[in-house]
């Protein structure tokens, strides 16, 4: 598979860890930095990673910051992306089942590299489901204009 990994300064270390890992399992992985322990800001690699997504050249991505909930807020902002925030392997496996995410966040500062290759395998090895929740994963990329619109049961 053709992944994108990003990270910021907090979780730089894990970044490269997981991305040697994950090119041991056979995948291709884009690095999109950063590469080292100095400040820099976290939306601009969510940025870049979203992009990634969105041009086609990562099927999937890896986001990492200290927590991971900025730059999952980050990689978000790119309607092309669902970026799901996990801390373990029941959540990332329903983040593709039921949410057809296609990126996965994790904090460096909250997870060990043991869980993180945990949540990635189930990420990685799990397929959506489609049925009902494709109509709700097409309204994540397509919110209405007019919140009237909205369905208030079903």
């Amino acid at each position: 598979m053709r992944l994108a990994i990003a990270s910021d300064h907090a979780a730089w270390e894990l970044k490269a860890l997981l991305a040697d890992w994950l090119r041991e399992q056979g995948h291709e992985v884009e690095d999109l930095g950063t590469n080292g322990p100095d400040s820099v800001d976290y939306p601009d690699y969510g940025y870049r990673l979203a992009e990634a997504i969105a041009d086609g050249r990562a099927e999937r991505g890896v986001a990492l910051c200290g927590s991971g909930i900025g730059i999952s807020i980050s990689v978000n902002r790119n309607p092309a992306a669902r970026c799901a925030l996990v801390s373990e392997p029941l959540s990332a496996k329903l983040s593709r089942e039921h949410n057809d995410a296609n990126v996965i966040a994790m904090g460096a500062r909250l997870t060990g590299i043991d869980m993180a290759k945990a949540c990635l395998d189930a990420f990685l090895s799990t397929d959506f489901a489609g049925d009902r929740h494709a109509r709700r994963v097409d309204k994540l990329s397509n919110p209405p204009a007019n919140l009237a619109q909205l369905e208030t049961s079903r």
